[in-house]
């Protein structure tokens, strides 16, 4: 199994790149929003990648980052959603939306997504829901509630960084991305590397997402 690929940008077609490692060209199917389109001829590209076999081929998809992957990987396992339908997904909405979308049942967002229906939307809230909504639970400002019994509220939220942050946010916060498929020492690191302010859980959530 390819987990990643690091090397030169040799060749950028419609919807893969070529990157050559040490002599040989990988072709990996890009999100059409990747910043890997963005690369020049001989830039070094790194993507964290997923290798999908077929009875008549094996191809290789790749994301700037583990938890774009993360959320490909959990798309495909619904019934009737391929890799060309979830790759549709993440090349239209941030994986945050993705994923919160599907939490709080928002079938309507995921039609974003180009050749994704209304059924096939449903379909993947039905089956992924579950697998989510424990981790988003109390995300959003102004719903729900701290492991501490603190509310998040757009108003009371306490500013900080992980230095100087609540052991709520921060706690609350490692179980969010658990529960997106990122190990325990993954996701304390990715917390831990936040540096920036941020008010909720889902302020904290998002900038450890963006470091991963």
């Amino acid at each position: 199994m390819i987990a990643y690929i690091r090397g030169t940008m040799l060749e950028k077609l419609e919807s893969s790149v070529v990157i050559d490692t040490g002599g040989v060209g990988y072709e990996v199917f890009v999100p059409a929003n990747s910043h890997a389109f963005l690369q020049a001829k001989g830039d070094e590209v790194v993507l964290y990648t997923a290798q999908i076999f077929k009875e008549d081929d094996v191809s290789l998809y790749g994301f700037e980052d583990r938890a774009a992957l993360r959320l490909f990987r959990l798309l495909i396992t619904v019934s009737g959603v391929g890799a060309k339908a979830a790759m549709s997904i993440i090349s239209s909405l941030s994986t945050d939306e993705a994923v919160r979308a599907i939490a709080f049942s928002d079938a309507a967002m995921l039609t974003r997504a180009q050749g994704i229906g209304k059924k096939s939307a449903e379909r993947i809230v039905l089956e992924l829901k579950d697998k989510v909504t424990d981790a988003l639970s109390g995300l959003s400002a102004g719903i729900g509630s701290l492991p501490g019994g603190g509310a998040l509220s757009a108003g009371g939220a306490q500013k900080g960084t992980v230095g100087s942050g609540t052991a709520d946010i921060v706690t609350e916060a490692i179980g969010v991305l658990m529960g997106l498929g990122i190990t325990r020492s993954e996701a304390a690191q990715a917390v831990m590397n936040v540096t920036e302010e941020y008010g909720t859980v889902e302020d904290c959530v998002r900038l450890a997402l963006k470091g991963l």
